[in-house]
């Protein structure tokens, strides 16, 4: 039996992070996560059973990361993996025709989501010298393509955040910032349309993710990395 470690998981309920909780959970690990949907939550929470510490947060807003963050470390310790998988997509459209308000969402979760989370869960990290911090990037962190410009701009600055962070951190930790690869998710179909259909479940991807996941520590700092699966 693996030791148990206590895995926090932002945009939990689901797709990706609702995949990696349920594997994480069924591999015995404590799961802890947030999300915007208190329905999906309740039935991630059922399914999981007392493994799992879920609850409605919007990481955009860093009043509600800062109360939740100190409820769970309370609770259950600072985690010793934290995914920041949270994110939105732009609809399609060109740059010019993206709507300020739309931009400034996907800004406000992908980017300063992010650094909420990471600016209240951090510090008890630190203070143990111990943990690994995994930011969600994406294949269009590091290339681009048209209709998705908001999108891009926000995972480029994930993948320069994360390695920024990494020459911060104590040595013992680790900050990653990873592609996930290509996904069958409502996000994928946002821009893919059926031809989604052609790529992974979340399901069959946390089969190799969530191993992959755990396997990471100090020796990955700083290094920009892809799961298997996707």
């Amino acid at each position: 039996m693996p030791q148990q470690r206590t895995i926090l998981i932002t945009g939990v309920s689901r797709g990706l992070g609702r995949a990696l909780a349920l594997k994480f959970a069924a591999s015995g690990h404590v799961v802890v996560g947030c999300g915007r949907s208190a329905e999906a939550l309740a039935a991630l929470r059922r399914e999981i059973g007392k493994q799992g510490h879920f609850q409605v947060v919007d990481v955009a807003s860093d009043r509600q990361v800062a109360h939740w963050a100190q409820k769970v470390i309370d609770t259950v310790g600072a985690p010793d993996l934290l995914l920041n998988n949270a994110a939105l997509i732009n609809r399609n459209a060109p740059l010019w025709q993206v709507p300020a308000a739309e931009f400034s969402d996907v800004i406000d979760v992908n980017i300063k989501g992010v650094a909420n989370v990471l600016r209240h869960f951090l510090p008890a990290m630190v203070a143990r010298k111990s943990g690994v911090i995994v930011n969600f990037s994406s294949g269009w962190g590091r290339a681009t393509d048209a209709e998705v410009a908001p999108y891009c701009a926000t995972k480029w600055a994930i993948e320069g955040m994360t390695r920024a962070l990494a020459q911060e951190l104590p040595r013992g930790m680790a900050a990653v910032p990873l592609n996930p690869g290509i996904i069958d998710t409502a996000m994928l179909r946002s821009c893919f349309g059926a031809d989604a259909g052609h790529y992974p479940t979340a399901d069959e991807w946390a089969e190799t993710a969530a191993p992959f996941l755990l396997r990471l520590g100090a020796a990955d700092n700083g290094k920009a990395l892809t799961a298997p699966g996707g």
